[in-house]
């Protein structure tokens, strides 16, 4: 599902992702304000949310999705600038990754196949930025006392850094040296302890809370 106040944007994408023979829109939506309705009819897979809308922009219509609707789908926020505030804030509000809107027809492909099966669509040094500039003191601190109460095992620790530096499960399995079910049970196990919902929550609290470092 596409949302977004410029309809330009709206056929543009459209048109990229029909051409695909597994992706299928199934709607499209102008304001944040028609997205709990819409996703409640249209129950797509992932919604392609512009941060920067009237009405309601995609930081609340993130939040109103997720509390409103069981089963949300994966929200991927598209936005002219990566370092924007608004787009931390989607994150931070429970979005799964973010997606430029100059980007080439491949990467919106690729990025909407990819938060439809999962994985996390992070950009490990904007979100390095975005943490530093947008996180403040008491989200650090509240992230802090989260990684403390969740006892990551050695293991897991080592996923979550993994995880912050943009790897996949493949990729985490052939640096780790076993299986991606293997993984799969440590990220859902890094999810579970830090009550998050998705990898990009985590990564979040990872940075917030200094437990991975930048550089």
């Amino acid at each position: 599902m596409l949302v977004d106040d410029e309809p330009l944007v709206r056929a543009g994408l459209r048109a990229v992702l029909e051409a695909q023979p597994d992706i299928e829109v199934v709607g499209e939506a102008a304001d944040g304000a028609a997205v709990v309705p819409l996703v409640r009819r249209l129950r797509p897979d992932v919604v392609a949310m512009d941060v920067r809308m009237p009405l309601l922009d995609g930081i609340e219509a993130t939040r109103a999705l997720l509390r409103s609707v069981d089963a949300p789908p994966k929200i991927l926020v598209v936005t002219t600038f990566e370092n924007d505030e608004y787009v931390y804030g989607a994150l931070r509000a429970g979005a799964d990754g973010f997606l430029l809107k100059r980007a080439r027809p491949a990467e919106i492909v690729h990025a909407v196949r990819l938060v439809a099966e999962g994985e996390s669509l992070l950009f490990p040094a904007s979100v390095r930025r975005l943490a530093a500039e947008y996180g403040d003191g008491s989200g650090n601190r509240a992230a802090r006392a989260v990684l403390e109460r969740a006892r990551l095992t050695e293991r897991e620790g080592e996923v979550l850094r993994l995880m912050a530096r943009g790897l996949t499960n493949a990729e985490m399995a052939a640096r780790l040296v076993v299986g991606t079910e293997t993984v799969k049970s440590h990220v859902s196990a890094v999810l579970a302890k830090l009550g998050v919902r998705d990898r990009t929550q985590a990564v979040i609290a990872a940075y917030e809370s200094g437990f991975v470092a930048p550089g």
